[in-house]
């Protein structure tokens, strides 16, 4: 039976803990406006998924050190940053459920919120002396902003390959989630390759998580992001890749017209997802999600036995059974 968030945490409750008022303390600001639109974000927090892999993989590599609380509140700064320019650019309004920093302050003020968030994960970094941290992140933030641009890109040609969309994914999802595995063990050894194996099973493992979210397109469950939206906005994720390459020349023209120019004729959308399921769209997926998901397992399966590694396998399973 699949563990519970909580259950999961418990090798590191007290860690998570103490990394929570550390995070309340490096967003403090002096200017009112901010430090309500602070308080909102501190008490709006999600299941910290990211913070919880950063501080799993200290746990694993050593005893957590003051440097893993900076490691854990860079990244989630950093994180933060980006869903709120996220929330802006895709003029979004919620965020599983919740109002977004934009349609309770407009999006100016929620640009300069995540600007604020970035320089507070510098500062975090730098006054702390952790520049092996901030090389970590500043990578990942630059990968996150190339992938996203490249699918914006090929959403206006429409000609992505397998091999483009694993890029994409690379840098835009499965970077953060390498970055929070590689800070958490470089928290606390200067080991390279361990260093590296915990960057090699974040990526592997959060390439699996784009892929399960990419999966929430063609279902019917509420995970708190709208049916179809990918496809409304002419983003070629991995089950409607496979199907386009297993239909007609015919068929296959008829469904990239659907994405380009009739992605919210709900109709013509319906066809397409009836198509992808008929087509083995989503069991090719389903079935390279559990390849990343396996190899990802055996990769944390190498390293010696304990709580925190029985922990950190039971959260890559939640992180891919999850519903939302």
């Amino acid at each position: 039976m699949k563990k519970q968030l909580q259950e999961i945490k418990a090798p590191i409750a007290t860690e998570l803990e103490a990394f929570e008022k550390h995070f309340r303390d490096s967003v403090r600001s002096r200017v009112a406006l901010l430090d309500k639109i602070m308080h909102y974000i501190v008490h709006r927090k999600g299941k910290q998924m990211r913070p919880i892999f950063v501080l799993l993989s200290a746990r694993m590599c050593g005893d957590i050190t003051p440097k893993s609380y900076t490691a854990a509140s860079l990244v989630e700064l950093l994180h933060t940053a980006t869903l709120v320019h996220d929330d802006v650019v895709d003029d979004a309004h919620q965020r599983r459920g919740v109002f977004s920093i934009n349609a309770l302050w407009k999006n100016k003020i929620a640009v300069l919120v995540g600007d604020y968030l970035l320089s507070r994960g510098l500062l975090v970094a730098l006054d702390n002396g952790a520049y092996d941290l901030l090389q970590i992140m500043s990578r990942a933030v630059r990968d996150m902003s190339e992938g996203e641009l490249l699918q914006i890109e090929k959403a206006r040609r429409l000609d992505i390959s397998e091999e483009v969309y694993f890029d994409i994914i690379r840098k835009k999802t499965a970077s953060l989630i390498a970055a929070s595995c590689a800070a958490g063990a470089a928290s606390v050894t200067e080991d390279k390759q361990v260093i590296e194996k915990f960057f090699q099973f974040g990526e592997t493992i959060g390439i699996a998580f784009q892929i399960k979210d990419d999966l929430f397109d063609y279902g019917d469950a509420d995970v708190g992001k709208p049916r179809a939206i990918d496809i409304a906005e002419k983003k070629m994720t991995l089950p409607l890749i496979y199907t386009l390459q297993q239909v007609s020349s015919s068929r296959r023209k008829e469904l990239i017209r659907t994405v380009e120019k009739y992605n919210k004729d709900k109709t013509k959308v319906t066809d397409l997802i009836k198509q992808v399921h008929q087509s083995g769209g989503i069991r090719y997926a389903e079935k390279v999600m559990e390849e990343h998901v396996q190899k990802a397992i055996a990769m944390i399966e190498e390293l010696p036995s304990s709580t925190s590694r029985d922990s950190m396998i039971a959260l890559v399973n939640y992180v891919i059974d999850r519903s939302n």
